[in-house]
């Protein structure tokens, strides 16, 4: 199929004399990235001896979901796992006193980013029995 002449179309005639679709993408979409920036951010220190009470007493177990990476990876899991805050300590004056096995709660990364998908953050027995109720 040619243009008839009287109208100009929108659209290239393709080789074989179709026309193209505009929906139709030729090419793939591209996005750039990569780019770099300098992000001032605080830090909040964390008590590495907290960690590992918590640890100590619930293992390397995900409070939420009961995910245990060395089960599901093998090795390569083997102690991973996150540590939540149930008290967040961008809400605190300060350096605080951590309870490890009160404050503390081991989670795998999903749910430790479900928990602050709010502001406050969700409490672990919270998402926990959303995550029944879903079930």
């Amino acid at each position: 199929a040619r243009p008839c002449g009287k109208c100009e179309p929108d659209v290239e005639v393709e080789e074989f004399g179709f026309y193209e679709h505009p929906e139709e993408e030729t090419e793939p979409e591209t996005h750039e990235e990569g780019s770099t920036a300098t992000v001032e951010v605080n830090r909040y220190e964390r008590s590495e001896a907290a960690r590992q009470k918590c640890l100590e007493h619930y293992g390397a177990q995900c409070q939420v979901c009961g995910l245990r990476f060395e089960e599901r990876y093998g090795e390569v899991g083997e102690g991973f796992i996150e540590v939540h805050h149930e008290v967040h300590l961008s809400e605190t004056d300060g350096d605080v006193e951590v309870d490890p096995i009160e404050n503390l709660k081991p989670v795998c990364p999903n749910c430790h980013a479900m928990l602050h998908r709010e502001s406050p953050p969700l409490a672990v027995d919270e998402l926990r029995e959303r995550l029944r109720m879903e079930s």
